[in-house]
């Protein structure tokens, strides 16, 4: 229990304690002790990102192998991950095969044609979702939701080119309603959300919430 329980908790205490105390102390062993700990964090990043990979492509094997619902798209998945793999190490410049060439690499290639187009046609699908989403959502039931309407509609027709086509009014509106209601709505969000991540830190960092050592609150 000590070695499970204790020493965990006391190393996220000191830790926690010295990233909190180093932001307000400006000694060069303070800044030492960010570099340590930025170094550290890219470590602990490229253990989180290949355990991350792994996670994905152990879901996407067992599709496969059980020959589940849409299983093709799952071994779509390994093809292209092993085609963008091989053209970065073959294209990649200074590669084992050779410097790339001038007008760029295979990789390069792959990426603004394969993978920009289909981020532009997942992102071109949100819309539609949005706008029915908001069709559903913005109905006049009473005045806040009829003030609710109003205003995305006039947000919405502001930024299209055509509204400023017709008159000035409608961009200036929608920058109005932007800058001042809306910012004002999203500050108190933000200042909420701080509030929260504050508490959440100070349970972590005092040992009240343990449910990253696994097992719950126990």
């Amino acid at each position: 229990m000590f070695y499970k329980r204790t020493i965990p908790l006391i190393i996220v205490f000191v830790t926690g304690l010295l990233a909190f105390v180093h932001e307000f102390v400006p000694h060069p062993i303070s800044a030492a002790f960010r570099e340590e700990m930025t170094t550290w964090f890219r470590i602990i990043g490229g253990f989180g990102m290949f355990i991350g990979v792994y996670s994905l492509l152990h879901m996407h094997t067992m599709r496969v192998r059980r020959q589940q619902a849409g299983w093709g798209y799952s071994a779509f998945v390994f093809l292209g991950a092993a085609a963008m793999i091989v053209a970065g190490i073959v294209n990649e410049p200074h590669g084992p095969l050779g410097p790339a060439p001038e007008d760029g690499t295979m990789f390069d290639w792959f990426y603004m044609n394969v993978q920009v187009p289909c981020g532009a046609t997942i992102f071109s699908l949100l819309a539609f979702f949005m706008a029915s989403a908001a069709f559903r959502t913005f109905r006049a039931r009473n005045i806040e939701a009829a003030l609710l309407l109003v205003a995305a509609v006039i947000v919405m027709f502001g930024r299209v080119p055509l509204s400023a086509m017709i008159s000035d009014a409608f961009p200036r509106a929608a920058d109005v309603l932007l800058e001042c209601p809306n910012l004002a709505a999203k500050r108190g969000i933000l200042l909420g959300v701080s509030l929260g991540a504050i508490s959440q830190s100070l349970r972590i960092l005092f040992g009240i919430e343990r449910t990253y050592m696994g097992g719950g609150g126990d």
